[in-house]
Parts: C-alpha cells; structure tokens; sequence
C-alpha cells in the first residue's frame, strides 16, 4: 500500500502525549509504535500538549497561561507538519478539547489538502453532538473518515446524522502477561481517573460492602484527578482498610499492578471503550462493571464479564462477591475475555482494518 508517488503513506498521529496519561495517549502511542512496524506506513507524531522550550516551558505552568501558549506552539506545529503528511489522524475527545485540538487540525490539514482520519474516543459524544452540534458538525463534515474505537460511538454518530465506522483499541498482549485466577484472593483494582464520570466513588461504597463480607480483602485505586482529596475522605469515613490510592502511572508499569490484582472493578457513569478494561481481560482479571455507554459492546454480561446497573454500587458488590465465591465462574469469565481479546483487541486483530482504511484514503487521493 503505497501512497500516489509510489511511497509509504505518511500518517500523522496528532494527539495527546504521555505527559498527560490517558486512553488517547495510550492508543496514540501504541499505534505510533505500531504503525512503524508496517513497511508501507510511515507515521510520525504531533502532540497536541507539546513542551516549550528553556523559559517558556515556566509559562505552561501557569494557569490560563499555559492553555494561550500550548494552543499557539501546537498551532505552528500544525502549520510546519502537516504539509509533509499524506494523511492526518485526529484523536478527539469532546467539548472544548475538541475546539483546541481536532477542531484546528482538521481544518489546517484540509487546507493544505490532506486526507483526515478523525479518531473519536469520548463516550460524551451524544451530549456533545446534542449540545454543540450546530458548530461541531460542520467541522466533522470535512473529515474524509471518522472512525471510533466501537460500535457504541457510530450508533451515537448515525443518530446525529454523521456516518462513522469502528476500529476497536488494542492492547499489547506481551507486555501484559494472562494468569490464570481459578480461585480469585479478594484483591481488587480499579484503574480510571478520579473525576465525576467514572464514578470511582460507587467503586469505593461497592468495597465497604465487599469488605463487610470479607474482612481481608483489599482494594488498589489508580488515577489522578479533582476527585482524589474527596475520595480518600469517603474511604475514611467508611472505615475502610487496605485502600491504596496510587498516582496514575504509565503503561509498562500497569501490567504489574494488573498482575497483583485478582478482581477488576469498574464503574463509569458514561463511558465509551475504556483501556483499562481490555487490559484485564488480556491480564486475566475477573471484569466486574456498570454496564455504562459502550461497556455492553466490550463485555457480555455473564459469558466474558459480569455487569450491573450504572450507579448501583450494591449490585456491583454483590457481583464482585459472586466472582469470589461461585466455583469456576472466574476461570470462565476470564477464559471468554482472553480468547476475546486475541480475536478482536490485538494488533493483528486490528492492523488490517486501519491498512485498508489508508488504502482507502489513499487511492481516493491519487484518484
């Protein structure tokens, strides 16, 4: 697959760096590393958060400041790169994200007549599209593909009007190794960031209940966010024990604390395809989840996951303690969720879905 001239396609990735951890620039990463395997790409990264340099690296840290001269060094960024892409891919979350980062990349890249992948990931698209729609629209009218990370998301573009289509996120099945949790330890994990959507508070409320059931279980929170002060009050004021609040931390080190875990908990008021939850399925963790925005179309309530009404921090304990206590039903769980995970989550499950989009794109560019 080659480009007009008879060249690898030139892909820009233009995303959030790992500056700032999260399920873009994690898949960001991983397809820039990805993508560079494959003789007939040539990909290359634009960060939407880049550093500055010597003093002025000292403005980013001052608020308001900081969002004036990261906007204005992206934006020559922009200008300087995308002259040299063949094609432009844009991860995109909502609202004002999508203002400062999508919305520019998108129009500078049709203005210099390159073909535009837009990458949506955010489970706010219905809210946003409802919302900001009369501006938003247009602007994703000129991306020549939208692609999202599940089906989900193109049910929520179609009913907006816009047609997308899905190539789901990937894990790195050797970086995370599987183990086998046939008895699961009342060890249990949850991996999102601390703020309003993703609920980390019934996470905490469904362990008081766990632990009132079993006294030695134990429960490891990873992420940052405005929530963590209010969080760490809630644990104390419900006397829970063994809490451990964790900083979020990149990658290599979360196939460790994957590792560690017995049981993954998850409960997102709105949510689209998170990261987190692939990965324990690779890990062989126990899934226990709200069955919030597009979690149902990554997990199958009782075949590769067990999953509870959004918000019902009962049930979610009560769910957690049946993964515990019912025999064989962890091995079967995690058993379904590894074998999905190699058929629809991997690299070579992917790869040849994002190839035949760049084809795609490609030939209509020569043409």
């Amino acid at each position: 697959m080659m480009s007009g001239n008879g060249k690898p396609i030139r892909v820009l990735l233009v995303g959030p760096s790992l500056r700032n951890l999260g399920g873009q620039a994690i898949q960001a990463r991983r397809l820039l590393e990805a993508f560079g395997t494959l003789p007939d790409l040539t990909p290359s990264f634009l960060p939407i958060d880049p550093p500055l340099p010597g003093p002025l690296g000292l403005l980013q840290r001052v608020r308001f400041v900081r969002t004036i001269v990261t906007e204005l060094a992206y934006l020559a960024s922009l200008v300087a790169r995308i002259p040299r892409a063949d094609v432009v891919h844009v991860f995109s979350a909502s609202y004002f994200s999508f203002l400062l980062a999508p919305a520019p990349a998108i129009l500078l890249a049709r203005l210099f007549g390159k073909r535009v992948v837009l990458n949506y990931r955010s489970g706010e698209a219905d809210d946003h599209l409802a919302r900001w729609g009369w501006h938003v629209t247009p602007i994703l009218r000129l991306a020549h593909a939208i692609v999202t990370p599940s089906g989900y998301l193109v049910e929520v573009f179609a009913r907006h009007g816009l047609a997308a289509e899905s190539v789901e996120n990937f894990v790195d099945l050797d970086a995370i190794p599987f183990r086998v949790r046939a008895h699961p330890a009342p060890r249990f994990l949850a991996n999102r960031n601390f703020e309003s959507l993703y609920n980390v508070a019934c996470v905490v409320r469904a362990f008081a209940a766990i632990q009132q059931e079993v006294p030695a279980a134990s429960l490891t929170l990873v992420g940052k966010g405005s929530q963590r002060a209010d969080l760490q009050a809630l644990a104390e004021a419900l006397g829970l024990r063994e809490v451990t609040f964790t900083a979020a931390v990149p990658p290599e080190e979360m196939a460790r604390l994957y590792g560690e875990a017995e049981v993954y908990l998850n409960a997102p008021n709105i949510d689209n395809m998170p990261n987190s939850v692939i990965e324990a399925f690779a890990a062989g963790l126990p899934v226990v989840s709200t069955a919030a925005g597009g979690i149902p179309f990554i997990v199958t309530d009782g075949v590769d996951g067990l999953l509870v009404p959004v918000g019902d921090s009962a049930a979610l304990a009560r769910a957690a303690l049946r993964v515990l206590r019912e025999p064989g039903l962890a091995e079967r769980l995690t058993s379904a969720a590894r074998a999905r995970v190699v058929r629809t989550y991997s690299w070579d499950a992917v790869r040849v879905r994002w190839l035949a989009l760049y084809r795609r794109l490609a030939t209509r560019s020569a043409a």
